[in-house]
């Protein structure tokens, strides 16, 4: 009985019919290293100039920095703007293919290796160290282009660090686990280029991982590795149908009003062009803050010029909302930049106001305001108000 149906299994397995011998046609991948969330701060480098790249790619699927579990919990690292403000937004819009890549490990790995979960945002943020609030402090950063991932000092940088093991091995646990991770996304990235056979894939991923994705994904079968600098940046003209006013929103939110605005790093022109042409298309209560708060910063109101504007603004806001804030945990009073990120436009100028009467010394009106703006906060809320309360004088 056993007999026959063994040899039924193989005459079975005999008629099926025999794998092509012709190849399947390869698949371009082009791998776009990023330094997560620059486009807020660098012209040449602005989400506006992403997508149009997108466009010239014209890819079948879209690789992103995130884990295939998170990702189908539509949950992302909090800093990375290009990937869920402007990389899936492209993509659904025009129905090409998302393909989560990243891994990382377990909370329990993660408390076994280093103490702690490393997704896991402390209460009160720390200004500096893991967890620390994102800010782009030299001005080399606001010069940033498309390929800079590219550049030979900077692939000679990432090289170094991940090829450097740490001075004492107890400490080497980053290192190691940085390119285990990197492997790995490389294997998913070539799953991602099977599925797409003679299509074009492009992925987006922080650039410290780019160059050892490239050098695994050069020995995947079926795989042609395109460098994203042959199909050159886009033009101006070809930059300007991608313009969006919640990209300009977003550019400005976080040099004006997040931490970035405590290093005074910025870029006054695209600055002034970014809020000029928010201003043209409509000049909504977060509009108007971010404008004078952008005067106030370049010099051109005085502080008591400022005070009366954001005055102004409190007094006719409303319940209005910022457009853009990077808000993850709507329960939070932060969010990765901006210490106060989660307030409304006119419990922000109402901050703003403290701010001032901080500066100028007034610190019985700066605490009266405090107390005041407490009282429509949560109890979790209050206590990050008082911990990120010194900030306002930085």
């Amino acid at each position: 009985m056993i007999r026959m149906w063994i040899v039924g299994m193989l005459l079975g397995m005999l008629s099926l019919p025999a794998k092509s011998s012709v190849p399947e046609p390869a698949t371009q991948v082009i791998v776009l290293g990023v330094d997560h969330a620059a486009q807020l701060v660098a012209r040449e480098d602005r989400p506006a100039v992403l997508a149009a790249f997108l466009d010239r790619a014209d890819p079948d699927a879209i690789c992103i920095e995130r884990s295939p579990e998170a990702f189908a919990r539509n949950d992302f690292y909090e800093f990375t703007y290009e990937v869920q403000d402007v990389v899936v937004p492209f993509a659904r819009e025009r129905n090409i293919a998302l393909c989560p890549f990243d891994w990382h490990p377990s909370s329990e790995d993660a408390q076994l290796g280093f103490g702690m979960d490393l997704e896991a945002v402390p209460e009160i943020r720390p200004t500096r160290g893991f967890q620390q609030f994102l800010t782009f402090p030299e001005p080399a950063q606001l010069k940033r282009t498309l390929f800079h991932a590219d550049v030979a000092a900077n692939v000679a940088r990432s090289t170094q660090w991940s090829l450097t093991p740490a001075a004492r091995t107890a400490q080497d646990l980053p290192r190691r686990l940085f390119l285990y991770r990197t492997f790995l996304q490389a294997k998913r990235i070539a799953a991602a280029a099977r599925a797409h056979p003679g299509g074009t894939v492009v992925v987006v991923v922080g650039e410290f991982h780019k160059r050892d994705i490239d050098e695994v994904l050069a020995d995947e079968p079926g795989i042609v590795l395109v460098q994203p600098s042959r199909l050159g940046a886009p033009t101006d003209a070809e930059v300007e149908p991608f313009e969006r006013r919640e990209y300009r929103v977003a550019v400005a939110t976080f040099n004006l009003l997040g931490m970035q605005a405590s290093t005074a790093n910025r870029d006054d022109a695209f600055l002034r062009d970014t809020v000029d042409a928010l201003i043209g298309s409509g000049a909504t209560p977060d509009v108007q803050l971010l404008a004078a708060r952008l005067d106030l910063l370049q010099g051109r109101i005085s502080r008591a010029e400022a005070t009366r504007r954001y005055r102004q603004i409190a007094a006719t806001a409303g319940d209005a909302r910022f457009t853009w804030t990077g808000v993850k945990d709507s329960r939070r009073l932060d969010s990765w930049f901006d210490p106060f990120g989660n307030l409304s436009v006119r419990q922000r100028a109402l901050l703003e106001l403290a701010r001032e009467s901080t500066l100028a010394g007034r610190a019985g009106e700066a605490e009266r305001r405090r107390v005041a703006l407490r009282r429509e906060l949560t109890a979790r809320q209050q206590r990050q108000l008082d911990g990120y309360w010194p900030l306002l004088a930085k």
